[in-house]
């Protein structure tokens, strides 16, 4: 959005923010003019201060200081603002936890929200009916093969094996601690 510098300073259909009112040297942002990034074109950045004179180069001094200060004096502002909100939020019970666990419910309200999720939520309740039924299966067949190995003859003979082992221990350990 193109702002044009004396309609935001007569206020002419354009709602004048109060940091402009504070700081009007924050008017000249608002132009066209692409702000370059750091680090870009150093080169040019460099030689530039060989073009200017002297009188450009202190006039930009004076203005480098009054927008360091407006910053510090947001940063100030921003910082007390901080604080407001702190008391505001103590005095409304509002802890850090609690807001925690509201960003979290309403976080989790806005995934279960989504159609990705409700798709993937279908499809896992699908596969997991799928599995439960496969278990299901699995462990019906399981009991009945552990049936039909009980009732086998290979079985019926390894039981009475280990019966009669059994058996025999328990002899000989009432032997041995009987008084002769």
């Amino acid at each position: 959005m193109i702002c044009d510098r004396s309609k935001l300073e007569s206020g002419a259909g354009v709602l004048q923010p109060q940091a402009y009112r504070l700081f009007p040297s924050a008017l000249g942002l608002l132009g066209t003019d692409p702000v370059p990034e750091a680090g870009e074109d150093a080169v040019a950045a460099i030689g530039a201060t060989e073009t200017l004179s002297e009188e450009e180069q202190e006039e930009l001094r004076r203005e480098l200081a009054k927008v360091e200060e407006e910053i510090q004096t947001l940063s100030q502002v921003l910082a007390a603002k901080e604080k407001h909100l702190a008391e505001i939020k103590r005095k409304l019970g509002i802890g850090s936890l609690q807001e925690l666990r509201e960003n979290l419910a309403r976080g989790w309200q806005e995934v279960t929200a989504m159609p990705a999720y409700k798709k993937t939520s279908e499809t896992l309740s699908q596969a997991g009916q799928k599995a439960s039924a496969a278990f299901a299966s699995v462990g019906s067949v399981i009991t009945k093969k552990l049936e039909d190995v009980k009732n086998s003859p290979t079985f019926k003979s390894f039981e009475e094996k280990v019966e009669n082992l059994k058996a025999s221990v328990i002899d000989v350990f009432i032997m041995t601690t009987m008084p002769q």
